[in-house]
């Protein structure tokens, strides 16, 4: 009887498999056939120029690797669309961002060499290419909006960093902002006793890395890209950069504190390739620098407003809490921050260094 039982049962658990056979071998099929989704590439379609480029008898193309979110970089844009009609449809500034031709070491080199014209570099990758371009980072020299444009408005000056890259046959024509940097962290930082604790994410390049090193920190060198996931796993606690950039990159979702640092400005420098800009017409040339330059200020105005109405956002939207070191912090992250001075002089070129400091009032 008990034999019985177990055949029966051993039969009704075979004819459930057979029954189960044919679905579990269609959904196997299905998943074959629909594999997962590729990660969705950023469109420009928000951006499209409202005019017919296709007859333009000049076109070039100008990347940048960030959002157009930031008026810094929304300034591609403006310029195009300015260009277009200060040259009655002569010039088409076709303008990429989102690193959507490659990141900033390749992209230069796509600069110099010809293969594209021109593109928008952050401060901190342009001293690969032209040292003296370290200038900007230096802690605590071109550290406000307003030394900023001073700085921008001494021809002479201005004109030399600008030539930071010509002898690599590329030319800057001016910088537009993304604002001032300092700490976004996942754990307050009110002292230089808890930011010494913290796993700071810093830009892979000299000068960020010198400043650290001054400060006596262990940063972790790290490439943007790589920065959500390490946030989010908790490799690094916090990230060297400007608030306004945490905000419209959503970094502020996970790290819901910021320390005001304001040691350096974040730019982006506009350059090109000189030789392709010496090709235009003596008339085109000097419109495309005049249009670059005009859409530069004022892009640079509007992003202290973007700023101002981001740190607000941020506190409201995000719940982000802004912290400030004491006094005696800034003291010593200033004197500290003199090394750096020090240090990249020869590289910058000492005498012009120090007109700069003149300039600007610099004080460790």
């Amino acid at each position: 009887m008990r034999f019985s039982k177990m055949l029966a049962l051993l039969v009704a658990v075979l004819m459930a498999l057979a029954l189960a056979a044919p679905v579990l071998a269609a959904e196997q099929k299905q998943e074959q056939k629909a594999p997962a989704a590729a990660p969705k590439k950023p469109s420009l379609d928000a951006w499209k120029p409202a005019f017919d480029y296709s007859k333009a008898k000049y076109k070039i193309k100008v990347s940048n690797v960030s959002h157009p979110g930031l008026m810094g970089v929304f300034a591609g844009f403006a310029i195009r669309d300015e260009l277009w009609k200060a040259t009655n449809g002569q010039i088409y500034f076709e303008y990429l961002p989102f690193s959507m031709l490659g990141g900033e070491v390749e992209v230069i080199n796509q600069v110099q060499m010809g293969a594209i014209q021109g593109m928008s570099i952050s401060s901190v990758a342009a001293p690969n290419m032209g040292p003296r371009m370290g200038l900007v980072n230096l802690p605590y020299l071109v550290d406000t909006y307003e030394k900023l444009e001073k700085f921008c408005g001494n021809e002479k000056l201005f004109k030399h960093f600008l030539e930071g890259m010509k002898h690599q046959g590329i030319i800057g024509l001016d910088v537009t902002s993304y604002g001032q940097y300092g700490w976004a962290t996942t754990v307050p930082v009110t002292n230089m006793a808890e930011a010494l604790k913290v796993k700071i994410r810093i830009a892979e390049a000299p000068v960020n890395k010198a400043i650290y090193k001054a400060w006596g920190f262990n940063p972790v060198a790290m490439p943007w890209p790589d920065v959500p996931t390490a946030l989010k796993q908790g490799v690094i606690e916090g990230l060297d950069h400007t608030d306004l950039v945490c905000y419209i990159d959503k970094k502020f979702d996970v790290a819901k504190h910021y320390t005001t640092l304001n040691y350096a400005m974040g730019l982006f420098i506009w350059v090109f390739n000189e030789k392709w800009l010496d090709s235009l017409p003596a008339d085109l040339k000097a419109t495309f620098i005049k249009t670059v330059k005009e859409t530069s200020a004022k892009y640079r105005a509007m992003t202290v407003k973007q700023a101002q109405e981001a740190a607000k956002d941020a506190v409201a939207k995000d719940g982000v809490t802004y912290h400030k070191l004491s006094d005696a912090d800034y003291k010593k992250l200033r004197e500290l921050g003199d090394a750096v001075h020090q240090e990249f002089a020869p590289k910058i070129g000492p005498e012009y260094l120090k007109e700069v400091q003149t300039f600007l009032g610099y004080t460790k």
